[in-house]
């Protein structure tokens, strides 16, 4: 592995989580679209305890309607793993919204740009 090229290709990956992020805190699906595939789905357990989740367009919708901006939201990329083009990544956050998520993305290096092709997640209980 070349180190150099590794350190720009960590680099880009965090600015694709940067916008996931920032779209989170601004509630704001249209910031956070960018850094997905247009062919990503999304993936958690419910409430009821049974899988929900879909195509990623469920997520940009949801957070247009029912987040509202949170600028006191802090999230932390928790780590990255990259293998050549393939890469995966954890973010935590809190007060998103009122709500605490642990993120895990799965990335994809497509025509020389990293693109999230699927994220799961899970929603931590409140005290």
């Amino acid at each position: 592995m070349n180190k150099p090229i590794y350190v720009q290709e960590y680099k880009a990956v965090v600015e694709v989580l940067n916008q996931y992020i920032e779209g989170c805190q601004l509630a704001s699906g249209s910031i956070m679209k960018p850094a997905f595939s247009e062919q990503a789905t999304i993936f958690g357990i419910g409430a009821d305890g049974k899988l929900s989740g879909g195509a990623i367009q469920g997520l940009f919708d949801a957070i247009d309607s029912d987040f509202r901006a949170s600028p006191e939201a802090r999230s932390v990329i928790a780590s990255i793993d990259i293998a050549g083009t393939a890469a995966s990544a954890r973010i935590d956050s809190n007060d998103v919204s009122g709500f605490c998520f642990t993120d895990f993305f799965n990335l994809l290096k497509v025509e020389g740009k990293w693109t999230v092709v699927s994220k799961i997640y899970h929603t931590h209980v409140m005290p």
